[in-house]
């Protein structure tokens, strides 16, 4: 079975470090709108219809020289002066910061040295093919959530070498031979996919913040409130 670990009382540079190793994966929930709608679509994937702790995915590359550890992911980065949209290396310190990322993981699927030298080989090869973050794919995935029968076609509005965050994940652990969601085509898989792979891994938690709403929250208490009564009723009914 899948393990859990929460962790609690560090950082999240306290956290990265201590968790962080070559071919292990990092799940991110934040504090954007574009955090908050990609959570909010996921509830798709939830029986209670409740909202995803996760919006983005990477893989962590390992430390460097310079002393960090590096993470190769699919993102929007976006600087004073310079934007980079697409598959991108990044120093992990991108994500110590709190306000921004208040809920991290670390999933580690326990992968051979052969395994996580794929990984980080293809992962490598997008960057100096520069292999775009597709916004438009990840629209063609927010439909598939809403009607499960295409998740397992390709996305609608596929595009060629480009993907986006999670996409670029399940794309590597594939070439890898490791599925992390069977039955899901690689530009219809989201964080929430990855988070609850069936292949046996321990994922460190690490939540501060909760990915959904007030409003969410009132919504599915609502909801379990309506159940009750109609199983009441019905009971009522039958007796």
């Amino acid at each position: 079975m899948n393990q859990i670990i929460p962790v609690t009382n560090l950082s999240n540079a306290e956290f990265l470090e201590a968790y962080a190793q070559p071919g292990r994966v990092g799940l991110t929930g934040g504090v954007t709108l574009i955090d908050k709608a990609i959570a909010r679509a996921e509830r798709h994937l939830d029986d209670e219809g409740r909202w995803s702790l996760w919006s983005h995915s990477f893989l962590f590359q390992g430390r460097r020289p310079d002393g960090h550890h590096w993470v190769i992911e699919s993102d929007l980065q976006i600087n004073r002066r310079h934007i980079r949209l697409g598959v991108q290396e990044n120093r992990v310190t991108k994500y110590f910061d709190e306000g921004f990322y208040t809920t991290l993981a670390v999933l580690d699927f326990g992968l051979a040295e052969d395994q996580v030298a794929t990984l980080v080989r293809e992962g490598l090869e997008l960057v100096a093919n520069r292999a775009r973050y597709s916004l438009r794919e990840l629209v063609g995935t927010l439909l598939a959530l809403r009607h499960p029968e295409l998740r397992g076609r390709g996305n609608v509005l596929a595009r060629e070498k480009s993907l986006y965050c999670s996409a670029f994940v399940q794309f590597l652990f594939r070439k890898a031979g490791i599925d992390l969601a069977p039955g899901v085509d690689a530009k219809n898989t989201t964080p929430e996919d990855i988070s609850r792979a069936p292949i046996p891994h321990v994922t460190y938690l690490m939540k501060r913040g909760s990915g959904r709403s007030k409003l969410e929250h009132l919504r599915v208490r609502l909801r379990r409130r309506v159940r009750a009564r109609i199983k009441h009723l019905k009971k009522a009914a039958s007796s």
